[in-house]
């Protein structure tokens, strides 16, 4: 992996990427090594600066989730923003995190709304053509979840002429229209969708199988995931095309959580108290 500026140093400092306190924040206690970066680059910025904006999603449980009663939101996401703060040497209390929708993401990187997007943020050559994005750092595959007593689908074959729902701007609200005839319902949020399914509004709710593990595990008599997944996602960082030079940051920073067991003790505090196993950490896509 090729470093991320010519003047990176390793420094002795430290940063806390996840912390055990009840405001939100689920991960463990991990200490990431701070880097100075050389001047100039958009790295040095936001470490002179000591503050990151970082969008995330508020309401998928296990991958990105806040309740009104939570400080901040916890799940695999926040957990791996905090592993990229505390690489900056910016520590999780001055994170400001930014509720990111599926339909804003490319607009808040591009005028500078967040500095990240790390938001089940699937990997897209047509994202790729406004916004940059480095990784992936976790692969799932589209899903369905359904009602726990309608037996009419047990996989995306059954959702011809079927109502289902996802977020608007999603990956997976185009698949189900495009290769197996759903007729698409789309909504800001994914528990709006979860929300329809219970009241009958629609028939499906699809998106990751991550996140519908998650929905179900909260309510188990009314909701199950059926079938095998029938996609793959590949979630990725987000970032402005104004600075690829973060992109080597990105994957730098990946690397050294793959290898040093910080992704996987994230990975195990938040999704994998569903029942996911982490597996092996996902091959990085080049920097362009």
């Amino acid at each position: 992996m090729a470093v991320v500026a010519a003047g990176l140093l390793a420094l002795s400092a430290c940063g806390d990427a996840g912390n055990d306190s009840d405001d939100g924040a689920d991960g463990p206690d991990v200490e990431v090594e701070k880097q100075d970066f050389e001047a100039g680059t958009r790295m040095a910025e936001l470490q002179k600066a000591g503050k990151v904006k970082i969008g995330v999603k508020y309401d998928q449980p296990g991958v990105g989730f806040k309740s009104a009663t939570d400080d901040d939101p916890s799940g695999f996401d926040p957990e791996i923003g905090e592993i990229l703060a505390a690489k900056l040497g910016i520590d999780d209390d001055d994170i400001e995190w930014v509720e990111s929708v599926s339909a804003n993401r490319e607009p808040f990187l591009q005028n500078g709304t967040v500095d990240f997007v790390i938001a089940s943020y699937s990997i897209t050559d047509d994202r790729r053509k406004v916004v940059g994005q480095a990784g992936p750092y976790y692969v799932t595959g589209q899903s369905l979840l359904v009602a726990k007593d309608d037996d009419s689908i047990s996989g995306p074959e059954d959702l011809k002429g079927k109502k289902v729902c996802s977020v608007t701007g999603s990956t997976s609200i185009k698949t189900v229209e495009e290769e197996f005839g759903a007729t698409p319902a789309g909504f800001d949020t994914y528990s709006e969708c979860v929300q329809q399914l219970k009241n009958g509004s629609v028939d499906a709710v699809t998106t990751d199988a991550a996140i519908l593990l998650g929905y179900a595990a909260e309510d188990p008599d009314k909701l199950k995931v059926v079938g095998e997944p029938f996609s793959e996602e590949r979630y990725g960082i987000g970032y402005g095309k104004d600075y690829p030079e973060l992109c080597e940051f990105v994957n730098e920073t990946l690397t050294s959580a793959f290898e040093d067991g910080t992704w996987k003790e994230a990975f195990d505090a938040t999704l994998g108290k569903g029942g996911a196993e982490a597996g092996d950490p996902p091959a990085l896509d080049e920097c362009a």
